[in-house]
């Protein structure tokens, strides 16, 4: 009998690669995560190196495939968060830190926000390609970094430079020595036009990046581009295949940036028949989330990325909002708390597993002893989670968080009642997005580790009344992927198909209408604490 067809996603994120595998139907075989470390030499400098990076991918694919048959692997797929990596002429990493061109850390982050100022001199040119990013570009592109390097990096940087690359694009590359850059890459990061499927050399004048100290933008960013999904070159070459453990030639498909990848299986998911594909919306969750959708139509929304065309699906617009921090926001407030400490002992003492499950344990206990709804037990803290900035749809990095109602109380309960606020506020930072679209949204789907949290996933359903969808398979970007590879492939003609066929089946959580008032109310002071703090800075430049 002949092996099943496989397919293996690899995933890289802000911490840690992962590796998956998947049969052509989307049921997933198992997965392998290795970390690597990132460096912060300077407030809001956050740094990764390529090389830690593609070892770690081939600990993870090479542990994933023992004791399997590397035939039976007909593709492979990458993807990566959005992140500047910087090669020399030797294809190797070079350091992007001005004292030391030979360091490794030869990546900037896309959390890395040194080049707020530089993002806001883009800004100012007011060019009409800035449409397409809600009206600005963010510190977390890459236009804006790169001018950040232009400014600083010193003149040995440049003559040695030969490849400014997309963190998914430099592991195809890596992969199949072949340069071609993934056009969700390059139009939703890079301000590649998507309409005219080509660099704007007149933007590029405009922001003083047409040349960069003797090299020319387009020469150092790539001008061959193709849709994700589609193969690359010949496949794995044979030195990649044997750092993989995979076989030669094994088709490569085009990447996808990480929450693209997370919407690609989501999108593809199932809900109901009845639900339009441009009327659901996918949370990608994690460090960060991504709210990304798609319609046949083009719309403009303020302060959200896109419309950004053919970056998913052919023919089809994507938007892509978010949230800058929610999973490390909530690892933050818990640990900075007084109580943390007292709480881990008594998780390690119980064996048990999750400090996230037990905060909800003692949410529950907290709302039986007070006789209110677990909901209510935050009708006097208030939180405005923008503690790295708003990145839709105020879209403003320079923004903080607040938070309103602390007490001298460092016991358990304040820790439990903290959490469920900042929960709340980051599920209304997702409803200020969906009231910025004129459509209305019928299906929030959602992956990521939030999406294992029950009152993260219920609080999104009630705030928003919207029903929520949790996807079966708990690992949707290795799943998308996957879906990559699979296309790359020929497994199947196109991605829609591919994610129709792989995403799978979801649990539904519905809203409880009962909660809406409440919810209400508490929205009402998460705008205007928002405005608020926009009159706090108005009264100190006066």
């Amino acid at each position: 009998m002949a092996d099943e067809a496989l397919f293996v996603g690899v995933d890289v994120g802000s911490g840690s690669a992962r590796a998956g595998l998947f049969t052509a139907d989307g049921r997933s075989l198992g997965s392998i995560a290795q970390n690597f470390p990132t460096w912060s030499p300077l407030t809001d400098h956050y740094e990764q190196s390529s090389e830690e990076i593609w070892r770690s991918v081939c600990v993870c694919v090479r542990r994933l495939m023992e004791f399997r048959n590397p035939g039976a692997v007909q593709g492979i797929g990458f993807t990566a968060t959005c992140s500047l990596v910087t090669l020399d002429k030797e294809d190797q990493p070079l350091g992007v830190q001005a004292q030391d061109t030979v360091d490794k850390r030869n990546i900037i982050m896309w959390m890395d926000h040194r080049a707020v100022q530089e993002a806001e001199t883009i800004n100012a040119t007011k060019h009409s390609l800035l449409n397409f990013v809600g009206g600005g570009v963010s510190a977390e592109m890459e236009c804006p970094k790169i001018l950040w390097l232009k400014k600083n990096a010193p003149r040995a940087f440049w003559e040695r430079l030969d490849k400014l690359i997309e963190l998914p694009d430099f592991l195809t590359f890596k992969s199949t020595g072949n340069p071609t850059r993934s056009l969700c890459s390059v139009v939703c990061k890079w301000n590649y036009d998507g309409e005219k499927n080509s660099w704007d050399q007149e933007f590029l004048k405009s922001i003083d990046l047409n040349n960069l100290h003797g090299r020319y933008f387009i020469s150092l960013a790539g001008d061959v581009v193709q849709s994700p999904g589609l193969a690359i070159g010949g496949g794995l070459t044979a030195l990649a295949a044997e750092d993989l453990g995979l076989r030669p030639g094994t088709p490569v498909g085009t990447s996808a940036i990480d929450a693209y990848a997370g919407a690609l299986a989501l999108l593809g998911a199932e809900t109901q028949p009845e639900i339009g594909l441009e009327e659901r919306i996918a949370l990608i969750c994690g460090t960060s989330t991504c709210h990304i959708c798609v319609s046949p139509t083009l719309e403009l929304v303020d302060g959200v990325w896109g419309p950004y065309k053919n970056v998913l699906f052919e023919d089809m617009f994507a938007h892509e909002a978010g949230q800058s921090v929610t999973g490390k926001l909530l690892d933050d407030i818990l640990c900075a708390h007084p109580a943390f400490e007292r709480i881990s002992r008594e998780i390690k003492s119980r064996e048990l597993k999750d400090v996230y499950n037990h905060l909800n344990t003692v949410l529950e206990d907290m709302s039986r002893d007070k006789g209110v709804p677990v909901q209510e037990l935050t009708a006097d803290l208030h939180v405005c989670p923008d503690f790295h900035g708003n990145r839709s749809p105020i879209a403003d990095p320079t923004r903080r968080g607040m938070i309103c109602g602390m007490t001298l109380n460092h016991e358990p309960s304040d820790l439990a009642a903290i959490y469920l606020a900042t929960v709340q506020a980051l599920a209304y930072g997702t409803r200020h997005i969906l009231t910025s679209f004129r459509r209305q949204f019928r299906a929030i789907l959602i992956c990521g580790g939030l999406s294992l949290n029950p009152i993260y996933v219920q609080t999104h359903a009630d705030v928003c009344q919207i029903p929520v969808f949790v996807p079966a398979e708990a690992e949707s970007v290795l799943l998308g992927a996957s879906i990559l590879g699979a296309c790359a492939a020929g497994r199947y003609s196109n991605l829609p198909e591919a994610a129709a066929a792989m995403g799978g089946k979801t649990q539904r959580i519905n809203p409880d209408s009962s909660t809406f008032g409440y919810h209400d109310k508490k929205y009402k002071v998460f705008e205007k604490l928002l405005r608020d703090q926009g009159e706090y800075r108005a009264i100190m430049q006066s």
